[in-house]
């Protein structure tokens, strides 16, 4: 029997935590001449605006790769489908191009935009041990098994004590 509460396993990220480990992953990416920024839509905007403003880069652009779960014996798998691409002649095999996402889970997304741009460097804001190989740059480690609440995914509002009454 598990005896721990949904939040327990939970790693919660406010917009001040986000934007301080973001600034922490651009220092550890400083001191090379980056040509461009490629977000990994939606979770790595945030975290690519951090970093490209931290790293004074002012080409940005966005990749969109959305899973889709199949049906019968896929129904477990999802697919990935790459919705939007970067502009290819800014891309190329993605020397000098920093691919940022705030998060790198499975490793599924990035190493399929590895395929892409074999030559850029990838980097995460927070990642799991499953993914950790796809990336060369994390600020936070967490374990596999945890749920990162993101600040846009979030809301303010009163809860009802886990255990107890008010």
């Amino acid at each position: 029997m598990n005896d721990r509460l949904p939040h327990e396993k939970g790693f919660h990220v406010s917009w001040d935590q986000l934007h301080r480990d973001a600034r922490a992953l651009a220092w550890r990416l400083d001191g090379t001449a980056w040509r461009a920024v490629l977000a990994v839509t939606r979770g790595g905007l945030v975290p690519a605006m951090i970093v490209a403003r931290e790293l004074d880069i002012r080409t940005i652009d966005t990749i969109s790769v959305k899973s889709y779960k199949g049906v019968g014996s896929d129904a477990g798998q999802g697919q990935l489908q790459v919705l939007k691409k970067p502009d290819d002649a800014l891309m190329g095999d993605g020397e000098g191009i920093l691919v940022i996402d705030d998060l790198v889970d499975s490793g599924r997304t990035l190493e399929l935009i590895r395929e892409m741009y074999p030559k850029a460097h990838f980097g995460t804001v927070y990642a799991k041990p499953k993914g950790k190989p796809m990336v060369q740059s994390y600020v936070t480690e967490v374990s596999q098994d945890t749920w990162i609440f993101f600040p846009w995914d979030m809301a303010l509002q009163y809860v009802q004590p886990y255990r107890g009454e008010d």
